[in-house]
C-alpha cells in the first residue's frame, strides 16, 4: 500500500480536515444523552399522580434549544467532513487511474498481452471505483465510529461505573466479531475480483465478434461460457456478502443483549436509589449510539476490505517495470549509409517458448524498400515490431542509425520517427482530421489531405463529406479497406523516415494496392512492407523470405525466384507458372 498512500501528499489538508470535523460532529452527539438525563432529572421533576408536577417548562425549551442547536452544528460539521473527505478521495482516485493509464501505456505488447485487456480494464474501473469509494468512508468514519464507541464507554463510565462492564463486555465481543469478518473477507474479495476479469473478459469478446459468433453458430456456446463465468462470480460473491452480512444481525443481538441487561441492571439501581430516570435514559442512548456506529464501523470494515483488496491489484500495475530493456548508451546517432540493421536477432516471447526469430541478420540502407514474407506464423510481424522497439529482442541487437533501439538516447525520438500501420485497422471516434492528427498533431489541412491522396483515400473522404466527417467507435461505418486506408494515410501525415506496413493493404484489391505502393516508393521513406502477396513485395530494394523464424531467403524477386524454394512456392501458389504479375 506504500504506492498508493504516497497519492495522498496533495491531499493531506483534507484528509486532515475530514475525520477532524467527524470527531468535532462526533463530540457533540456524546453530549445529547446528557442533556437528556438534564431534561428528564431536572425539567421534568419527580413523577406523580400520572403526571410531572414540578416540570420546569423554561428549562426543557432551553435544553431542547440545545439539542436544536448540537444538531445543527453537528451538520455543518458533518456536511464539511463529507467536502474534504469527497475531495481527497476523489482526487487519490484520480491521480491513481491517470498514473495506471499511463503505466498501462508504457509497458511493452508482452506485458499487454499477459495482463489482458480485460484485466487492465477492471483495474481502470471497478478496482478505482471500490478504492475511491472505501477512502470516502475511511476518513468520515475510521475515527469517529471508534471516537463514539470508547467515548460512549467513557461517559457510561461517569455517569454510572458500575455500567462499565456491560459496555466494556460488548465492545469486546463486538470488535472480535467485526475483526473475523475482515479476516475472512479480505481475501474472498481479491478473489471474486479476478472472477469479474473473466466476466468481462467475455462480455468484451462478444460484443467485440458478434458478427464472427453469428457466422459460425456459437452464440449458444458463447452464451453457455458467460452463463459458467458469470455464475462463478455470482457464488463467489453470494459467498464472501453472506459472511459480511452476518456481521449486522449479530451486531444488532449482541448489542440488544447488552441494552436488556442495561435496561434490567439500570432499573435495580433506579429503585434502589443509586441511579435517577434520567442516567438510564441517558445510558440507553449511548448504549444505542454505540450499537449504530458499530453497525456503520462494521460496513465500513467490508467496504475498507473490498478497497484494501482493490488497491493491492491496483498497485501490483502500478509496481510493474516495463519488461522493455533500455540500455545507458548516449552515443550520438550515427547518419551513415546502414539505416536500419538487425545483427543475429533472436526472439523468444516467454521462458520455454520457441523462438519466434532465430539469429537474423541484414541490413537496410535509407530510402530502400524492403519487403517481408513467409507463411503464417513464419515472424513477419514480430521482426518489424523490433524496430520501434515493442519487443526486446532475446539475443543480438537492432540498429537504426547505427544506434541500439534499447538506447535510452534513442528513446524520446525513436518512434516519432516511424509510422506503423498495424495488421488490425484501429480508429477513433471523432471525425476523420482527428483521427488523422494523431500522425502529426500540428500537420495542416493540405498536408492530411496529400497523405489521404497517398493513401489511396482521397476519393471516399471527400464523398462523406471532407475531414469533418465523423468516425464512429472503431470506426465501424467504414469499410474495411476504407479503415486500412484510413491508418495509412495517418501513419503517413506524421512524414516518417522509416514507414512500416504491416500487412495493411490485406482489404484492398490488387489496382489500389498498387496505386498505393507506387505512391509510397516516390517519397524519401525507408518503407518495411509485410505482406501475405507476392505482389506486393515484387518491386521492393530487398525481400526477406521467413520460414519458422529463419530467413530462408533475402534478395530482390529475380534474385530469389532463382535461389529460394520457399519464395517460388510463395509466388506460383498465388500466380500460374507461366503467368505475369502486374507490379
Amino acid at each position: 500500500m506504500k504506492k498508493i498512500l504516497a497519492y495522498f501528499k496533495p491531499y493531506k489538508r483534507q484528509a486532515f480536515l475530514g475525520p477532524l470535523f467527524k470527531l468535532l460532529e462526533a463530540t457533540f452527539e456524546l453530549l445529547v444523552p446528557f442533556v437528556v438525563a438534564l431534561i428528564v432529572d431536572k425539567g421534568l421533576g419527580t413523577f406523580e399522580n400520572g403526571g410531572y408536577p414540578n416540570a420546569d417548562k423554561g428549562y426543557i425549551l432551553a435544553m431542547c434549544a440545545l439539542l436544536g442547536a448540537f444538531g445543527l452544528v453537528g451538520l455543518l460539521f458533518s456536511v464539511t467532513a463529507q467536502y474534504f473527505s469527497a475531495r481527497a478521495a476523489t482526487g487519490v482516485s484520480a491521480s491513481v487511474r491517470g498514473d495506471l493509464f499511463k503505466k498501462l501505456q508504457s509497458i511493452s505488447y508482452k506485458d499487454m498481452d499477459k495482463m489482458g485487456q480485460a484485466t487492465m480494464l477492471t483495474r481502470m474501473t471497478s478496482d478505482v471505483d471500490k478504492m475511491q469509494t472505501g477512502i470516502n468512508l475511511f476518513l468520515r468514519l475510521l475515527l469517529r465510529s471508534p471516537f463514539i464507541v470508547f467515548g460512549a464507554l467513557v461517559c457510561a463510565c461517569i455517569i454510572d461505573p458500575a455500567s462499565f462492564g456491560v459496555f466494556g463486555e460488548a465492545i469486546v465481543v463486538l470488535a472480535i466479531v467485526v475483526y473475523a469478518v475482515m479476516f475472512l473477507c479480505m481475501p474472498l474479495y481479491k478473489k471474486t475480483q479476478a472472477k469479474l476479469d473473466n466476466v468481462l473478459l467475455s462480455t468484451r469478446e462478444n460484443l467485440t465478434g458478434a458478427r464472427v459468433l453469428r457466422a459460425f453458430c456459437k452464440e449458444e456456446d458463447e452464451r453457455a461460457l458467460f452463463n459458467e463465468r458469470n455464475e462463478e462470480l455470482t457464488k463467489g460473491r453470494k459467498f464472501v456478502h453472506g459472511i459480511a452480512a452476518i456481521t449486522n444481525p449479530l451486531t444488532y443481538v449482541l448489542v440488544n443483549v447488552a441494552t436488556i441487561l442495561l435496561l434490567y441492571t439500570g432499573g435495580l439501581r433506579v429503585e434502589s436509589g443509586v441511579l435517577t430516570q434520567g442516567k438510564v435514559i441517558a445510558l440507553y442512548n449511548l448504549m444505542g449510539q454505540i450499537l449504530i456506529e458499530l453497525i456503520k464501523l462494521a460496513n465500513l470494515i467490508v467496504t475498507v476490505a473490498k478497497a484494501w483488496a482493490s488497491a493491492d491489484r491496483i498497485e501490483a500495475v502500478l509496481a510493474m517495470q516495463p519488461s522493455l530493456q533500455l540500455l545507458d548508451d548516449t552515443a550520438e546517432c550515427g547518419y551513415g549509409g546502414e539505416f536500419v540493421r538487425f545483427e543475429e536477432v533472436s526472439v523468444r516471447y516467454n521462458e520455454g517458448a520457441d523462438e519466434a526469430l532465430n539469429r537474423l541478420s541484414f541490413s537496410v540502407n535509407r530510402g530502400e524498400t524492403v519487403g517481408v514474407i513467409g507463411g503464417t506464423g513464419s515472424g513477419k510481424t514480430t521482426l518489424v515490431n523490433l524496430i520501434p522497439h515493442f519487443y526486446d529482442v532475446s539475443a543480438g541487437k537492432v540498429l537504426v542509425n547505427g544506434t541500439d533501439v534499447r538506447s535510452a538516447s534513442l528513446q524520446p525520438y525513436l518512434r516519432e520517427k516511424i509510422g506503423v500501420v498495424p495488421q488490425k485497422a484501429q480508429l477513433f471516434k471523432g471525425t476523420i482530421r482527428e483521427n488523422l492528427l494523431w500522425g502529426r498533431a500540428d500537420a495542416s489541412d493540405e498536408e492530411l489531405m496529400q497523405a489521404a491522396r497517398l493513401a489511396q483515400a482521397e476519393d471516399f473522404i471527400l464523398e462523406k463529406g471532407g475531414l469533418d466527417a465523423p468516425v464512429e467507435q472503431g470506426g465501424k461505418n467504414f469499410s474495411g479497406g476504407q479503415k486500412q486506408r484510413l491508418t495509412i494515410a495517418r501513419a503517413l501525415a506524421r512524414n516518417p523516415e522509416i514507414l512500416i506496413l504491416d500487412d495493411s493493404s490485406s482489404a484492398l484489391d490488387y489496382a489500389t494496392d498498387a496505386a498505393l505502393r507506387k505512391g509510397i516508393s516516390a517519397l524519401d521513406t525507408t518503407v518495411f512492407i509485410v505482406s501475405q502477396r507476392a505482389s506486393s513485395v515484387l518491386n521492393a530494394d530487398k525481400i526477406i523470405v521467413l520460414d519458422d523464424g529463419k530467413a530462408v531467403g533475402m534478395g530482390t524477386h529475380a534474385e530469389l525466384m532463382k535461389s529460394c524454394e520457399v519464395y517460388r512456392e510463395i509466388y506460383f501458389s498465388q500466380y500460374e507458372k507461366d503467368g505475369e504479375v502486374d507490379a
